[in-house]
């Protein structure tokens, strides 16, 4: 019996037993009226030896104490438990033992014992070496009299060891949840939420008691309420982790993009009860995803549109430079006619013409891009300007058989307004050119009217029109490269998108009105700006409108570094010629300056070697005041004038120099 260690609950029902028998013997004894003689006095201790007995060997602590609860008895479990030894512990009391409790208050558990039979409480004992553990302890006083208990002592610090480990995790469990970034939620069986984490404020923008007990289909759009009510049955019936994406509607209306990874919940016996897992807000990756979609699209079409263009200048150019060099290596043939060589001329000049707008048109949309196109506000008279455009294109519209009509509603003093004339006049060249391009019959209509404090102009046709798709990109640099019209690819594709630039550098705004078949309204808006002060008009005299005079014969100097250049300039000015002195360099131009001071005429190269034109120019002006100084270039930039001026030139003209132009100039100055 000894050797054999057996439960508290065994021990407790043995006895339970024995002390039943015990209880027996004694009311016999008393019942019967004869006095306990020594062999029931030892068979009672006997049956009280053997009660003790069956204490010792049990696996849980056992005290025997009285009620001053000095330990009288104690087992080697609890030996074990406490590090001391049985003289140790049968020379002390249960207070020597207790850390919580006071002796007091074990005495009050004592009494309890007394009152219901039994006792059972958590507290804390200290071992020999002074640590300190977790105790469950039973006390009972129902075998022995009520001056003795039975303490059975069990050390429990393992379980609170775990018990305290598994509130940390779960407090470590909560803290995390409840600070997640993520949405996390619980539904019961029909969907309903029954948890859902302070994320769910932050994104859906409802107070959490808003949402809690309430479906999930209720914040979802009409349109993904049968897709996800499907996902959500298929969870219940499948058991198994499900991923999938859907929307939620927002307290202010926004349609969020959510994530969800869902598992069902199961009880003890396997049932689906309901649902539970996280969801991420991907609301702004899935804008940004459509952004670079939408971007994506977007370079491939510029990089598209790009190479048109390029392939289109590539043909833009060389088809006028095929038309240049082909007539004139044919001029060099010595049996052409007068009529002949008129012809060929006619068409180098066309071409010639034709290839400097593409040029033109490249350099703006640079400036424009670059920032160093500027606005030359001046006075300007638009009457004049729509007149001048009418006279301008009138011959080239009658030839393919259209009318062209304009209309000035303000009077001459009305219509003189503050803004950059050469530009308008390059917004309306633009308009009206396309305008005869893309009309083969019927009639165009230039004109402006007065809207408050704005200028609407306007240029109609009845050509081809533009198709409803595409007004809208017209305006966009090298739109028409994608065009297919065959017209549309007769250029740079440049010139709308240089007119939009314009319009708006002077404070309008520009746009279209197009019926495919029927034709096209261009309108444009510019700021209807006046001087309030009364203003004397005169009529501008044109330099051809000179008197004619004698020419005088001059002392020039060409400063040109490119051969064919110099060669041009020296056949256009030879009629005023009296001597002629050519420098290829700027310190060259200075020098013979210098040794000649009776130069009357210097053209001026702005780029050459070893010195430039602008240097040039002021070095000159530093011993010779008087001379005629020509700025003549081929950068064509806004700011060059300016800049010929500034050193110290007379004027300015751009290349390719046109003999209308110089003759205009050198008649200037010299006369």
């Amino acid at each position: 019996m000894s050797n054999y260690i057996k439960s508290r609950e065994t021990l407790l029902k043995e006895l339970e037993e024995l002390q039943q028998e015990n209880n027996r013997l004694k009311a016999s004894i008393i019942d019967s009226g004869i006095a306990t003689t020594n062999n029931e006095e030892l068979e009672f201790r006997r049956t009280e030896d053997f009660h003790l007995s069956i204490l010792q060997t049990s696996m849980d602590g056992f005290l025997l104490v009285d009620k001053e609860t000095k330990i009288l008895e104690v087992n080697e479990a609890y030996c074990r438990m406490s590090g001391y030894s049985v003289i140790e512990l049968t020379t002390m009391r249960v207070s020597d033992l207790e850390v919580m409790e006071s002796a007091e208050e074990i005495t009050e558990h004592l009494r309890k014992v007394i009152l219901y039979g039994d006792d059972r409480f958590d507290t804390r004992h200290r071992r020999k070496d002074g640590s300190v553990y977790d105790i469950e302890i039973s006390v009972m006083h129902r075998f022995f009299d009520q001056g003795r208990f039975i303490i059975f002592l069990r050390d429990i610090s393992d379980r609170k060891r775990s018990e305290l480990s598994l509130h940390e995790s779960e407090t470590n469990y909560r803290s995390l949840v409840e600070t997640a970034q993520e949405l996390v939620w619980k539904c019961d069986s029909t969907g309903n939420f029954i948890y859902l984490n302070p994320s769910w404020e932050k994104t859906h923008g409802y107070k959490l008691e808003e949402m809690l007990g309430k479906p999930f289909s209720e914040f979802l759009p009409p349109a993904n309420r049968e897709k996800d009510l499907g996902e959500f049955k298929k969870l219940l019936n499948n058991k198994v982790l499900t991923e999938y994406e859907t929307n939620h509607i927002a307290r202010n209306g926004k349609v969020l993009t959510l994530l969800f990874n869902a598992i069902p919940l199961l009880d003890q016996s396997g049932n689906v009860i309901g649902t539970q897992g996280t969801a991420i807000d991907i609301t702004r990756r899935k804008e940004e995803e459509a952004e670079l979609i939408i971007a994506k699209e977007q370079a491939e079409q510029s990089d598209k549109l790009k190479s048109a263009f390029l392939a289109n200048m590539s043909h833009e150019i060389r088809t006028p430079m095929n038309g240049i060099l082909g007539f004139a290596e044919l001029l060099k043939e010595s049996k052409l006619s007068g009529e002949e060589q008129h012809e060929y001329i006619e068409i180098i000049e066309k071409s010639g013409a034709r290839m400097l707008n593409i040029i033109n048109d490249i350099v703006d949309i640079s400036k424009i891009e670059s920032g160093q196109m500027k606005v030359h506000i001046q006075e300007s008279n638009i009457n004049d300007q729509i007149e001048y455009m009418h006279t301008f294109f009138l011959p080239e519209a009658k030839n393919k058989g259209l009318k062209f009509f304009i209309q000035n509603p303000l009077s001459s003093k009305e219509s003189t307004i503050f803004t950059d004339r050469e530009k308008l006049f390059a917004i309306l060249t633009n308009l009206i050119k396309n305008a005869i391009k893309f009309c083969d019959k019927g009639s165009i209509k230039l004109g402006y009217l007065k809207k408050g404090s704005e200028l609407e102009f306007f240029v109609t046709d009845t050509g081809i029109g533009i198709d409803k798709q595409r007004q809208e990109v017209i305006f966009d640099r090298f739109s028409q490269a994608d065009n297919y019209d065959s017209r549309a690819t007769q250029g740079s594709g440049l010139g709308l998108a240089i007119t939009k630039a314009y319009v708006e550098m002077l404070g309008g705004k520009i746009w279209v009105a197009s019926v495919k078949d029927k034709g096209s309204t261009f309108y444009f808006t510019l700021p209807y700006n006046i001087r309030p002060e009364e203003r004397a008009t005169s009529k501008q005299i044109g330099l051809n409108d000179q008197i004619k005079r004698p020419i005088k014969k001059l002392k020039i100097l060409i400063a040109e570094d490119d051969q064919a250049s110099e060669k041009l300039l020296s056949i256009l000015v030879n009629p005023y010629i009296k001597e002629l002195f050519i420098a290829t360099t700027g310190i060259e131009a200075v020098e013979t300056c210098r040794s000649n001071p009776d130069i009357e005429l210097v053209l001026m190269d702005i780029q050459m070697p070893e010195m430039n034109g602008y240097d040039a120019t002021h070095r000159i002006r530093q011993f010779n005041r008087k001379v005629i100084i020509i700025a003549q270039t081929a950068y064509g930039l806004v700011g060059d004038r300016e800049k010929a001026l500034d050193a110290g030139c007379n004027d300015y003209i751009s290349k390719p120099i046109k003999i209308d132009r110089l003759t205009d100039l050198i008649t200037k100055y010299i006369n």
